[in-house]
Order: C-alpha cells, then sequence, then structure tokens
C-alpha cells in the first residue's frame, strides 16, 4: 500500500561513542550473559522482556511501548567484515560505507545530490549539533548545521558568522587526520561556508510551532524538538541528521548508559507524539545507530569496543519486530574471542532505507548489493 501526498523524510540519530546493543537488548535466557557481566550485566527481575529470550534495559520503556505499538523494527547484530575497534574509524566508516579505504564523500551527501542535483535547497538536509557529520559531506554538495534553533536566534549576525566559522574549524580538526590536508581545504574552498547557509532560513521555523508536548531538557530532546519544528514549517528538509552522545562505556556504565537510554527513548517517543499531533506521522522514518557493539565481558566497571550492535528502525509506517539473527553468545563463535560476530552488513540497512522509503537506487551510494529486509508496511514512494 502507497500514499503520495507526502515526501518520505529520514531522520538520522547518531548515539556516538559505541552503543552497548547487548544491555540495551538483552538475551535474558543466556548464562552466558550473566557469567560475563557480573558488574554491568542487568538483574533479571529489573529488565523488561518482550519475548521469550529478549529484554529491554529498564530504563528504555519508551522503546518498549514503540515496539509494542509496532513501530519499531530491531535490527540484530549489525556490523561489517573485520569491523574497526577505532571510534573515528569505525564512524567514518559508517559515514561513508567504505571499509577498504578513506572516502571523500558521506553517503547522505551523494543522496542529497540525488535529490537536490542543483543544490537549489540549502536546507534538504539539516544536522543539528555542533559541526558538519561527515556523512552529510561532499563537495559541491550543500547540507546546513545549526548548534540548536533557539540559541540561534538569539545570536547576532557577528555571533553567528563566528560560529559558522567554528564549525568549519571543527571539521577540519576532526577530518584532516584520515583525509590529509589538501582534501578537507578543496572541500572546504569549494564548498566553503555555504554549507551553513541554511541556518538563517531554519531560523524562522520555530515562530509558528505550537505542540502540547513536553519535551525534557537535554540535548537529544532539544534536538528532536528542532526536527519537529524544521520538519512541521514544510521547508523541504528530507534528511535530518542529529548525534546523542557519550556512549564510550569504558567505566560507569551501570549509570550512564541508564541515564542515555531514558534521555534517547524518552526524546524518541515523544517525538513521536509531536508528529501524530501535527499528522506528520506518516512521513518520517527514524533510523538510530551506533559505530560499534561493546565486547561480551565486562571489564570490571564497563565495557570495552566490540562489535556485532543493533540499530533500530522507527516509524509509524514501520513494521515491528526482530529482523537479522542476534549474534551468537556461543563463545566458540565470537569475533577475536571475545566479540559479537555481525550478522548483517550495515550497508543493506542503508540500502532498504534508501530504496524502499526514499525510492533512490542504493548500488552507487553504498558501494554494491546487500542483503536487504523488508521492514515498512507501506511507503510514500511515488
Amino acid at each position: 500500500m502507497t500514499t503520495k501526498n507526502k515526501e518520505p523524510v529520514l531522520l538520522i540519530i547518531q548515539l556516538s561513542g559505541g552503543n552497548d546493543f547487548m544491555n540495551t537488548v538483552i538475551p535474558f535466557t543466556s548464562g552466558v550473559y550473566f557469567d560475563n557481566r557480573p558488574l554491568v550485566g542487568i538483574p533479571e527481575n529489573k529488565m523488561i522482556p518482550f519475548t521469550e529470550n529478549l529484554a529491554f534495559h529498564p530504563c528504555a520503556k519508551s522503546l518498549k511501548n514503540l515496539y509494542e505499538k509496532g513501530k519499531v523494527a530491531i535490527i540484530q547484530g549489525i556490523g561489517y567484515e573485520n569491523s574497526s575497534r577505532s571510534h573515528f574509524r569505525a564512524m567514518d566508516i559508517w559515514h561513508t560505507c567504505e571499509p577498504n579505504h578513506v572516502a571523500t564523500e558521506g553517503w547522505l551527501a551523494k543522496v542529497i545530490r540525488e535529490i537536490d542535483p542543483n543544490s537549489s535547497n540549502p536546507v534538504t538536509a539539516v544536522n543539528f549539533g555542533r559541526g558538519l557529520p561527515r556523512a552529510l559531506a561532499a563537495p559541491g554538495v550543500i547540507a546546513t548545521s545549526v548548534g540548536d534553533l533557539d540559541n540561534y536566534g538569539l545570536m547576532s549576525e557577528i555571533e553567528k558568522e563566528e560560529e559558522k566559522i567554528e564549525d568549519l574549524e571543527m571539521f577540519k580538526r576532526m577530518y584532516t587526520p584520515a583525509l590529509g590536508s589538501g582534501i578537507v581545504m578543496d572541500y572546504l574552498g569549494e564548498t566553503g561556508r555555504t554549507v551553513l547557509t541554511g541556518a538563517d532560513i531554519l531560523a524562522e521555523a520555530p515562530i509558528n510551532y505550537s505542540s502540547t508536548i513536553e519535551y525534557s531538557n537535554n540535548p537529544i530532546a532539544k534536538s528532536l524538538r528542532d526536527v519537529a519544528r524544521v520538519h512541521f514549517a514544510g521547508l523541504g528538509t528530507r534528511i535530518f541528521y542529529t548525534n546523542h552522545a557519550g556512549y564510550d562505556h569504558h567505566a560507569q556504565e551501570v549509570p550512564n548508559h541508564a541515564r542515555l537510554l531514558t534521555e534517547l527513548t524518552d526524546a524518541i517517543s515523544d517525538f513521536m507524539d509531536d508528529l501524530d499531533e501535527h499528522n506528520a506521522s506518516e512521513e518520517i522514518t527514524i533510523l538510530v545507530f551506533t559505530e560499534f557493539g561493546r565486547r561480551v565481558k565486562d571489564n570490571g566497571s564497563g565495557t570495552d569496543h566490540g562489535s556485532g550492535g543493533g540499530a533500530f528502525i522507527i516509524g509509524e509506517n514501520v513494521k515491528g519486530g526482530l529482523y537479522s539473527e542476534y549474534p551468537s553468545l556461543n563463545p566458540s563463535d565470537w569475533l577475536y574471542g571475545e566479540d559479537l560476530q555481525h550478522t548483517i552488513d550495515f550497508r543493506g540497512i542503508y540500502g532498504t532505507i534508501l530504496q524502499q522509503w526514499m525510492g533512490i537506487d542504493p548500488h552507487d551510494i553504498i558501494g554494491g548489493d546487500f542483503e536487504q529486509i523488508s521492514p515498512f508496511n507501506k511507503t510514500l514512494i511515488r
């Protein structure tokens, strides 16, 4: 079944640091889980079971509620061959779909080029947060980035210009080590400050926004409220991007992961309610991803970088449920003797969203043909 009155929109939520998938979607019937996680393991009486074998973290109640409504597809064991344990390299691979060498174009920048080949709309893609994600960056491709709408609206022109310069400098510092100064400077020189020119357009978005939804006062909630305000303003944005940081839990994982999952899942739930209130829930699909999972065994205070993580596709048109296979918990199957093996390639999930949701041929964007899933009940593709 298809509907034809609106354009499909994609919202990406990046969980930076490496979310612990085993403590988010917990294999609670496995003794291996409890044996290897004496410190960070969630007590069984606090988990929220949702199948015979899996349970949500107790601070992911809002996600469980959305799952019960059929709006959450859980992608188990997402990753790629020879998973990198480096934050920078692993995230770069997710941003460019290129695990074998350093690429110069982000995967979403290629999508922007497909949607708006003449760069006629500077807010076709919008990032909420400082800097510009590599996923949105490519020479000649325009994307807009703004810290948050409320603060931006209060800035003087001089302050706005200073923030733009700081964001571009942040991009340069982040990516020069991997790409080299020549490529980065060529990108900034060619595209220049035009990558951020749409911020002034976005500043008008909150003027007519009204909602009964009360978002929490934390960065991810503020960002998703900004996404809602821009989307409701009808500016033609097709890709939204935002970041929820802090998931690198080598130590103090138990309290910190609980806080982050509460912030994240409550914010997504409020955002979904806001969409419903504004009759806008059918045109947005959310992808939540992280650069890698964590190791099976805890380190006495947290967990170290691993693989075989998880992702979520969330939306009104999503066919909720479990997709791919939960990585084997048999120690003989572990990568490097300590990591979960991936069971589906992340590029197949990107391909799924591009082809089935956005109506875009994914082959050249993701670099090949990869196994897809079928997570949608209906789409907006014309």
